[in-house]
């Protein structure tokens, strides 16, 4: 099985292409990972990459699709893949349906997590890690157990991420909307788009893909 996650930063794509892993045996393509690996390896692809990100360019569509089409030839994508971040114009999605094609296979479902942007601003702007372990904690729904103090660990440090305010959130939102606007379209039109509650708890969110994988 092959989707399309699509969702605006703090959705919650990455809990839920991690649970599909997990459950599924999926495998959750990123195009910025993906990118870094390939240049790594020193593939023909990832050697073109390398040499457009060292002059400061934009990578082409065509590098991209040559380094997606790589992937989807090792044989850890046999369970399905779930495509994260990709793709994001028209001329991407028609590069996909060639490469899947090419491949025998298809894409399967296009599944948004929707979010009410104030309610999204408040989840990002709260959030706080511990700055040893890592715990993640909230300003309004999830605080420690003892004020100032890991609830895992013991330490007494905490820090926020630079970038959670609420304009970078609201910047972000905005970005979002104007990349996927034009592709939402196209598999609307093919019946394949399907949106979930990105703001109900993790394990509901979890229940309603599960429900749309497996036809419920």
């Amino acid at each position: 099985m092959n989707i399309i996650l699509l969702g605006p930063p703090g959705a919650g794509k990455g809990t839920q292409a991690s649970r599909l892993m997990a459950d599924r045996g999926m495998v959750q393509l990123s195009t910025g990972d993906m990118l870094r690996a390939a240049v790594k390896s020193g593939s023909p692809v990832g050697l073109k990459a390398k040499s457009v990100m060292e002059a400061g360019e934009l990578v082409s569509d065509e590098i991209v699709s040559g380094i997606i089409g790589e992937r989807l030839d090792m044989p850890d994508t046999a369970n399905g893949v779930i495509f994260d971040g990709y793709p994001r114009t028209a001329a991407q999605a028609e590069q996909l349906d060639a490469l899947l094609e090419a491949r025998g296979r298809t894409l399967d479902h296009v599944i948004e997590l929707s979010v009410d942007e104030d309610a999204l601003v408040d989840r990002i702007v709260g959030r706080y890690t511990c700055a040893k372990c890592g715990e993640g904690y909230h300003d309004h729904y999830k605080q420690p157990k003892v004020a100032g103090v890991c609830d895992v660990c013991g330490s007494t440090e905490f820090k926020r991420r630079p970038d959670d305010n609420a304009e970078t959130v609201r910047t972000r939102m905005a970005e979002y909307r104007a990349k996927t606007a034009p592709i939402l379209p196209i598999y609307e039109a093919r019946g394949l788009v399907a949106r979930v509650d990105g703001m109900g708890d993790i394990d509901q969110v979890t229940q309603a893909i599960e429900a749309i994988l497996d036809g419920k």
